[in-house]
């Protein structure tokens, strides 16, 4: 099992919801990510670090949706699925070409998706 997986294993049996475990996982990927982007001093162990626990966490949100027993809507699920694809690429994007730009929209998106789960959006 991944460390993302293991994270959000450990964090379910200790808070309520899924979608309050989904948006507590969400921030604290963004908030890897923010401090690495606070930081930056050029590619790091830490942005990796940060890029892979955030890709764990979409391909894991991935799996989810692409599941035939989601009892989410189809176009919920086709929405995960784009802004999973896109955080992939976003991912391959940053490490290939690193620039703390880049991390903004990863953030932006764990933080809006976070504050949706949360019913705050």
């Amino acid at each position: 099992m991944s460390n993302a997986a293991q994270a959000y294993a450990r964090t379910s049996q200790t808070t309520g919801t899924a979608r309050e475990i989904e948006a507590q996982a969400l921030l604290k990927a963004a908030k890897q990510l923010r401090d690495v982007q606070a930081n930056w001093t050029g590619p790091s162990a830490s942005m990796h670090k940060a890029l892979l626990f955030n890709r764990r966490l979409w391909t894991i949100f991935l799996s989810a949706v692409e599941s035939n027993e989601n009892p989410q809507p189809l176009e919920v699920r086709q929405n995960i699925a784009n802004i999973s694809v896109f955080v992939m690429h976003q991912t391959i994007e940053m490490q290939m070409h690193p620039d703390p730009a880049k991390l903004k929209p990863l953030i932006d998106i764990n933080c809006n998706i976070a504050a949706g789960l949360a019913g705050r959006a």
